[in-house]
């Protein structure tokens, strides 16, 4: 049986350096310097955090906001860029697991990108990537969808590690697939949201599936959510002039953790820039296992069979 860790896990709320790959990543670099001294072992920033998401798809109609399609594409990555070699570097000085959004470029394939997290560890060792599945909406303008390869829990040395971005975390399949994995740390990030329907909270339905997700598979969630800078509002300010008031809507964003009881622990953040830190104690998965373990006595695998396919998809297979 694994160790069952004790340790400190930060989460960060706050803004990428809007299409800059450079700036972005020093700044998180930055970040893990700073939550490392204060004595994290973990580290979860925001969805596609290098370098930015695309809310043009949101408040421009599709014709309007495609040129900026472009733009983002020259300013995301390939996982072995050297732009990224910093967070590598860093996350192995600082002996610190990072898991880290992106926007990821398709090494065979020009012009497809991915919404991917990145799951560094703390020997400064790329251990995985997870493409979000399905992108969510109007992002659909934007990414294109992974495949089940990347539904993986990581062998960290906090512990099993899994990750989801944003609205994916609401797909029951995809988590269940990960906690039959074994997963007892589970990372949630997102961007933050105004855009969404004014009868949606923002806020609250991340807590709800983190909370969902702790207390189904008696885990620990660590949320991760961006924030719209001055800087992002300025530069929308050009092509909508009226979004401001769109973009400064509360509620949009919830940064923080939620134990094995889907309880949140630890300090949050709502809407504000920061880093929140919480302990974690993962022998506290234990005991309420007890009353509902989903991946085992609390359920009927005679009755119910789920089928991952985690081939890799291409575009073309060749058969001789």
């Amino acid at each position: 049986m694994r160790e069952m860790k004790k340790f400190k896990v930060a989460a960060v709320q706050t803004s990428p350096v809007f299409f800059n790959v450079e700036a972005t990543v020093e700044k998180a670099c930055k970040i893990i310097r700073e939550v490392s001294s204060n004595g994290a072992k973990l580290v979860a920033f925001p969805e596609v955090f290098v370098c930015a998401y695309p809310y043009w798809n949101w408040i421009l109609n599709p014709v309007q906001g495609s040129k900026w399609f472009k733009e983002l594409y020259l300013n995301s990555v390939f996982v072995d860029d050297k732009e990224l070699r910093p967070l590598f570097e860093t996350a192995r000085e600082c002996g610190c697991n990072v898991v880290i959004g992106v926007n990821e470029k398709d090494p065979i394939k020009a012009g497809v990108l991915y919404n991917t997290n990145l799951i560094i560890s703390d020997k400064g060792e790329l251990m995985g990537k997870h493409r979000k599945l399905v992108p969510t909406w109007a992002e659909k303008l934007t990414w294109t969808g992974g495949d089940g390869s990347s539904l993986k829990v990581y062998d960290t040395s906090v512990g099993p590690l899994g990750t989801l971005a944003c609205g994916e975390n609401t797909n029951t399949l995809a988590r269940f697939t990960l906690l039959a994995q074994g997963e007892l740390v589970h990372i949630a990030n997102y961007i933050g949201l105004p855009v969404a329907p004014t009868t949606y909270n923002m806020s609250e339905a991340i807590k709800i599936r983190a909370a969902a997700h702790s207390f189904e598979g008696k885990l620990f969630t660590i949320v991760s959510c961006s924030t719209i800078s001055e800087e992002i509002i300025q530069f929308f300010e050009k092509e909508a002039p009226d979004c401001r008031e769109l973009f400064e809507r509360k509620n949009s964003t919830f940064t923080g953790f939620l134990d094995p009881n889907g309880q949140v622990i630890g300090d949050s953040l709502i809407d504000d820039d920061g880093i929140v830190y919480a302990d974690i104690d993962l022998t506290e998965c234990i005991q309420p296992k007890q009353m509902h373990d989903i991946i085992g006595h609390y359920n009927r695998f005679d009755i119910f069979d789920l089928r991952v396919n985690n081939k890799p998809i291409k575009a073309i297979n060749f058969k001789e």
